[in-house]
């Protein structure tokens, strides 16, 4: 669906980015992660036809975002980090006012104001002011303003910025609904639990670099970081040397711990399909495997296996 070959952009005399490539397939949630001053931003916003690459190309849908915009901009809906907002309005005239920008007709700007509403859960503050509304409910407001044109392309810069933990889950939930629907979108965070619940792939940046992009499994079996899983039993082995002969014919195995809950930490090196295989011996060797999962968030293990911390 998107395909971005070989892209570098100055600021003046800065390399904000450098020879960047990757592509996201239709359907998908795609990540990006990276430090401030990585680059994020102006991909996105090259995305989005607001920037133009000085080196290499950005295509959508098989169109070039610098041969034609307005198609483009009929492609996407994009949502920037820092968006304003008219407060002297309802949620009703704010969303009415922007599907008229679009050029939805009178008769059917109604309908998608509330479909759009509907779907953003905000069907219920359609006669509150802007201005009263919290920071997450106008970030939804923002999604909604983008969905109202029905693009095939969501490109979200920090989406969750500055949200409760209880707005997060909301706009996570929100996300993954409009995947579900068809929609391919990409964002950008650096609240890295967050996309690796939800992404399916993600890119990786740094000093206008890309470090790797794939899924996080791709990625990790690239790397070969040394990660952990955590697995528990439905009934735990008398001692700890029957699960740790059961791992011992795996090469890939490393340390094997019984932590305090009960369950065992399995250090490995790869991705997974070790972790599958890990799983396979136990099952293999009689023990009932109720319940896997990492250990450490594995997006974060590799973020800090690839990068350097520095910055621009």
């Amino acid at each position: 669906m998107i395909k971005v070959e070989g892209i570098s952009h100055r600021f003046g005399s800065f390399l904000a980015l450098q020879d960047v490539w990757f592509r996201v397939p239709r359907g998908e949630i795609f990540g990006f992660i990276g430090p401030n001053g990585a680059g994020k931003t102006t991909t996105l916003r090259m995305m989005a036809t607001l920037l133009q690459p000085d080196v290499g190309r950005v295509l959508i849908d098989g169109i070039d975002v610098v041969e034609d915009p307005a198609a483009i901009r009929q492609l996407i809906g994009f949502m920037p980090d820092d968006f304003g907002v008219y407060e002297r309005v309802t949620v009703q005239e704010y969303l009415d006012f922007f599907a008229a920008a679009h050029g939805l007709t009178y008769e059917s700007r109604g309908r998608t104001v509330d479909a759009v509403m509907e779907l953003t859960e905000l069907g219920g503050l359609r006669t509150r002011l802007v201005a009263q509304m919290s920071k997450g409910m106008k970030q939804r407001l923002a999604i909604a303003r983008t969905l109202l044109h029905d693009p095939e392309v969501l490109i979200l810069d920090e989406p969750a910025n500055g949200l409760d933990p209880r707005a997060r889950i909301e706009m996570r939930d929100l996300i993954e609904e409009l995947q579900s629907l068809g929609k391919t979108i990409v964002l950008s965070s650096h609240i890295l639990t967050e996309l690796s619940d939800m992404c399916t792939s993600v890119a990786i940046l740094e000093k206008g670099r890309l470090l790797a992009a794939g899924t996080v499994g791709e990625i990790g079996e690239t790397l070969n970081p040394e990660r952990a899983v955590r697995l528990r039993f439905l009934a735990h082995p008398a001692h700890a040397t029957d699960v740790t002969s059961a791992f011992a014919q795996l090469p890939f195995v490393g340390a094997i711990e019984r932590q305090p809950d009960g369950d065992y930490r399995v250090a490995y090196r790869g991705g997974d399909s070790e972790v599958a295989a890990i799983v396979a011996t136990a099952v293999g060797a009689g023990l009932l495997v109720v319940r896997v999962e990492p250990d450490v968030n594995d997006l974060e293990r590799i973020f800090l296996e690839v990068t350097k911390g520095e910055l621009q």
